[in-house]
């Protein structure tokens, strides 16, 4: 085979190369659960996709699992309070901007706590609130604080391994 064909043939493996390249750094990844701070809704050792893009044509939500990129590591944690609002857990109960609210992860005891412990009011304009659903057993914004929107490497919602807990988490 002459180096022309050789190059044409080659051409083909190149370009899909380059192409998953780019879909893993731009668009999606895979990250692994480390640890038990989202149990029982992400198990230690989960294998998930990592959604890179969506976020930046929608609005994160509360609720939503993101991962967040620290000096040490990345976590994996879910929305709790969105910008602008006030965040206190008094008795077990969440309450947003002085109101009660119905919080999802409903299987485990949260210590009292208030984003004033911060020294702040309110979250601030580019940043999020975020928790493990195992609030015994995460570090989260109760002891980095609010997480800045900068670090927010994506949503992650789809668990591909294992198998026995393939499909979406919410």
């Amino acid at each position: 085979m002459d180096k022309k064909n050789y190059l044409k043939e080659l051409f083909p493996y190149v370009i899909i190369l380059i192409v998953v390249v780019l879909l893993k750094t731009f668009v999606f990844t895979t990250i692994r659960v480390n640890g038990t701070s989202m149990d029982p809704t992400l198990k230690n050792k989960d294998l998930m996709f990592l959604d890179k893009i969506s976020y930046r044509f929608k609005k994160i939500k509360r609720n939503d699992i993101i991962v967040v990129k620290t000096k040490k590591e990345k976590l994996i944690k879910r929305v709790i309070g969105l910008p602008g609002e006030s965040i206190k857990y008094e008795d077990d109960i969440l309450y947003i901007n002085g109101k009660e609210y119905r919080d999802i992860v409903n299987w485990t005891k949260t210590d009292d706590f208030s984003i004033e412990d911060f020294g702040i009011d309110k979250i601030p304009d580019d940043c999020y609130f975020v928790m493990g659903d195992n609030r015994k057993d995460s570090i989260d914004s109760r002891f980095i604080g609010p997480v800045k929107n900068k670090d927010i490497l994506g949503h992650a919602t789809f668990t591909i391994y294992p198998f026995s807990r393939f499909g979406s988490k919410k």
